[in-house]
């Protein structure tokens, strides 16, 4: 006998059948199927034969394949005795509840566990969300717990997953199916720079605006590790779950992070839409929403660890002028902090810089008509503080750790490390007129362990329980941990610590498969980039800024005046749209020119939107290709604007419309043909604004 089950949410709809009481599967997974679809008969269809060499039976590729029902890929769990007596497990579906989404309750009497699976369909966002429960009638050890299983589509010549570093994230990497398994294992104890747990699959000839794919991202901060295997019949599964072995101690329960799923149609970026939605509609909550996402000041590369009064008041009074309206204090305000060799867990105001406390730069800073920020690293401990003196135990992993920048990671599993850190850093905000953190990671930890980023959770959950309107960032030496449950308790990332706008371009493009502009942080930096040592036009690298949540992090007194104007100048055209491109989607265009990276910000009514065209290296040939946008109405007319016709240079000697006037085009038009832009220089940005008339 054969059960089924189906979950839509308008985008997509997603079958699951049980035989016999097996452990679920998924049948479907795909394009929204008729409302009268005979599911059994896909369950029939879905069937493979049987020849020679295989088993007189294939075993299901089931929501937690089981070695224990002759499953020769990679099993869904591992899990033993707390003596360590390995278990194979064989669960029986016992119970299935279905209302706004669905649970199957599988029991495996004889081991004592039970499994349980979640899925919830968002028909707002088109995004799936699924869990695994494992529950013991005794303690057990677990090595390895899967999230829901998924097959992967076999019109797929490769995947698309992502890697990373310091300064160079989001690094997309399209990897060939093949025989066996591709596996992507972050043991590094955060999301990582180099393991971020985002999946795409695209069935063959798919690109950024046609065809079908499929996407995943696991909501876990910690280390996790994903699965992606071509069986020997065929069949393709992706798996995805905490590191393996990060949760050893024997334990009654075990829970997966939740897994986002999400099917598109319109290539990858309706797999990018429904991500960027679902992040920033469901899981973020915004300490303000009603407010206007502030123009962003950073001091840091303007001073380091360097705080001087007058030199700060004075940056303050500069960067208030551009249009900044929230200024942060970075590094170095607490204990002895000259440099990175010391204080932190000191989280006390150092009173050689600041003897009246931080409450007269708060008061000049409000005083210009902006909000505070204040940086905090608190998992971290520097040898050279009185917490690490008091209490060298607290720290993870052994004393003779290989360091990273001079410091060590506090565990967070402990409750009187969580409570110190919480009692330091709500002192200062009670103390203080602070509604923003800037929260920072900047080592690896010695060894992933899951308890330690519960333990960050939790704190961050007490602070944000107590202290609601504060908004607090994610930096871990800039992209090393975003992920949906860091973002479930902050509202903005530092996508990298890289304020090279070439690189940004790259970067930010690449990232927004996943996030939306509202979250994600782009400041323009130095006019010499401290981390590229690259020199590029204040145009340049204010327009890479705007594509995203704005800020500053140069120091404002290297500015000439055609500088200060420029980014003056963007800086409002940034306020002036913000709040219609705080909700619109990221599109990336396929473009005809390599050198061009290219992205339509649409607005959620589709009467405008803006695209902006980075130039990134010289074209092979002499003349811009057309841009074909996307998402249009093709009988609709809209007004096209080249919003900074003044940066044309002189090398661009024809008469390209846009240099001159404003045009009135089809949508037809635009989507099939596209946008003729003037010629201009590497290193540069067109913006044209779209209004639907």
């Amino acid at each position: 006998m054969t059960q089924t089950y189906r979950l839509d949410d308008g985008h997509q709809t997603l079958v699951l059948a049980s035989a016999h009481d097996r452990l679920p599967q998924v049948v479907y997974w795909g394009s929204p199927l008729p409302d009268g679809e005979n599911l059994e008969e896909i369950c029939a269809a879905h069937a493979i034969d049987v020849t020679g060499g295989m088993l007189d039976e294939t075993p299901d590729l089931s929501l937690c394949p089981e070695a224990g029902r002759s499953f020769r890929g990679q099993a869904g769990i591992a899990v033993a005795r707390a003596d360590g007596t390995p278990l194979r497990p064989v669960f029986h579906l016992r119970n299935v509840v279905q209302d706004a989404g669905l649970r199957f309750t599988c029991a495996a009497p004889d081991d004592g566990l039970t499994l349980t699976f979640d899925f919830a369909a968002d028909a707002g966002t088109g995004v799936i969300t699924c869990q695994s429960t494992l529950e013991a009638a005794q303690p057990v050890r677990l090595h390895w717990l899967a999230a829901p299983v998924m097959p992967a589509p076999q019109l797929s010549t490769e995947m698309i997953d992502v890697s990373g570093r310091w300064c160079g994230e989001f690094q997309l990497n399209r990897t060939p199916w093949r025989a066996g398994i591709h596996a992507r294992d972050n043991r590094t104890g955060r999301t990582g720079h180099e393991h971020f747990p985002g999946l795409l699959i695209p069935t063959t000839g798919t690109t950024n605006t046609q065809g079908t794919c499929y996407g995943f991202h696991y909501g876990w901060s910690g280390g996790h590790t994903m699965i992606a295997e071509e069986l020997q019949d065929g069949r393709r599964q992706v798996q995805w779950g905490h590191a393996a072995g990060t949760q050893d101690a024997p334990a009654t329960q075990f829970q997966t992070a939740p897994l986002y799923l999400t099917y598109s149609d319109t290539g990858l970026n309706g797999c990018a839409v429904s991500f960027q939605r679902h992040l920033r509609d469901r899981i973020v909550t915004w300490p303000k929403p009603d407010t206007p996402r502030p123009v962003h000041y950073n001091c840091w590369e303007a001073v380091y660890f360097d705080h001087d009064w007058s030199v700060l008041t004075d940056i303050a009074d500069r960067a208030a002028a551009l249009g900044a309206e929230r200024f942060v204090l970075d590094d170095g305000w607490f204990g002895q902090r000259d440099d990175d060799t010391s204080s932190l867990g000191d989280w006390i105001i150092d009173p050689r810089k600041y003897p009246k406390g931080l409450t007269p730069l708060i008061d000049h800073v409000q005083g210009l008509g902006m909000h505070f920020g204040l940086w905090f690293e608190p998992e971290m401990v520097s040898r050279d503080s009185d917490l690490y003196r008091a209490h060298p135990d607290w720290i993870l992993g052994p004393q003779d750790q290989i360091e990273g920048r001079q410091q060590l990671v506090l565990n967070m599993a402990l409750p009187q490390v969580q409570e110190l850190l919480y009692d330091r850093i709500s002192t200062v905000l009670r103390d203080n007129a602070i509604d923003y953190i800037k929260w920072d990671h900047n080592r690896v930890l010695p060894a992933p362990d899951a308890a330690q980023t519960r333990g960050v959770y939790a704190l961050l959950d007490r602070l944000r329980a107590d202290f609601p309107l504060v908004e607090i960032e994610s930096c871990a030496s800039g992209g090393g941990r975003i992920d949906f449950g860091i973002m479930a308790r902050t509202q903005r990332v530092w996508l990298s610590d890289s304020n090279d706008a070439l690189e940004r371009l790259r970067i930010q493009h690449d990232a927004a498969l996943f996030l939306p502009a509202a979250v994600t942080g782009s400041h323009v930096g130095p006019r010499h980039c401290h981390t590229s040592g690259r020199t590029l036009d204040i145009s340049f690298r204010a327009w890479v800024a705007a594509q995203r949540h704005m800020g500053f992090e140069m120091d404002p007194r290297e500015l000439d005046a055609r500088e200060t104007d420029v980014l003056k100048q963007v800086t409002q055209w940034w306020k002036d749209n913000r709040g219609w491109m705080r909700t619109a989607d990221i599109l990336r265009l396929d473009s005809a020119d390599p050198a061009v990276i290219a992205e339509q910000q649409q607005a959620t009514d589709g009467m405008r939107f803006v695209v902006f065209a980075g130039k990134a290296a010289t074209s092979a040939q002499i003349s811009p290709r057309p841009l074909r946008l996307i998402a249009l109405d093709p009988q609709a007319r809209y007004r096209i604007t080249l919003a900074n016709r003044d940066e044309a240079v002189a090398l661009s000697r024809g008469d390209a419309a846009l240099k001159t006037r404003d045009l009135v085009l089809s949508g037809q038009y635009l989507m099939n043909h596209g946008v003729t832009l003037p010629w201009s220089f590497p290193e540069r940005m067109w913006v044209i604004e779209g209004t639907r008339l």
